[in-house]
């Protein structure tokens, strides 16, 4: 007997629905991608649907953020956090947790990083306070108050997209930063406007560090 997961009429059952209208939230999902992917979870083995519940589920369980840079970690600190062979006098501060992965792999930066979880936005109702700003703070009044050779932040990399909310992020940053006695820089304009760091090729990062400038 076959299975029909659009019962007895076009509209698709509730179960079918219901995961359909979660896939959609996903950031980058439209309703056709949603679609696709539900009825191909239809179709697969109960063994596969499984186990790709349990990654969710474990990954939700074993994931925390790093209580330094706010990245997405298993562990606190984190390993970009703990390494001692990373330069703790600079900070790159990212909007998402995907930017330091691009990053990494670009090995174009040494330094610690912060994440924000965002940018200002304030036609999506985003603000200063919902971003991880104050965290950052909290990092400069530590590293001012440690006596530990090498662990006082002296830079700090503006590293937000090349956008119009990666913009306003990166000037109330540096207006709050100023009565600090840290070195505030940019990443040089090889950056595509209004792209994304996640989605900028390697070479591309790496020129863009080197050729950073004063904000």
């Amino acid at each position: 007997m076959n299975f029909n997961p659009t019962g007895n009429s076009s509209s698709p059952i509730a179960p079918v629905a219901r995961l359909m209208a979660e896939l959609h939230k996903l950031p980058g999902i439209g309703p056709k991608n949603a679609q696709r992917l539900t009825y191909h979870l239809v179709s697969v083995s109960n063994e596969e649907a499984l186990a790709l519940a349990k990654a969710i589920q474990f990954m939700k369980e074993q994931t925390i953020l790093c209580s330094e840079c706010m990245n997405i970690t298993d562990r606190d600190p984190c390993s970009i956090c703990s390494d001692q062979g990373r330069d703790k006098s600079c900070i790159c501060v990212v909007e998402e947790p995907l930017d330091v992965l691009a990053l990494e792999h670009s090995r174009a930066y040494h330094g610690l990083y912060h994440v924000l979880h965002g940018a200002i936005s304030p036609g999506n109702g985003i603000g200063p306070d919902e971003l991880r700003i104050r965290e950052l703070l909290v990092r400069l009044e530590v590293s001012e108050k440690s006596y530990l050779i090498g662990h006082k932040i002296q830079e700090i990399v503006l590293a937000t997209n090349p956008n119009l909310e990666g913009e306003a992020t990166a000037m109330y940053l540096h207006r709050i930063l100023s009565p600090w006695d840290i070195r505030v820089t940019h990443l040089a304009r090889g950056l595509t406007t209004g792209g994304e760091l996640q989605y900028t090729d390697e070479t591309t990062l790496v020129r863009s560090f080197q050729g950073r400038q004063e904000f």
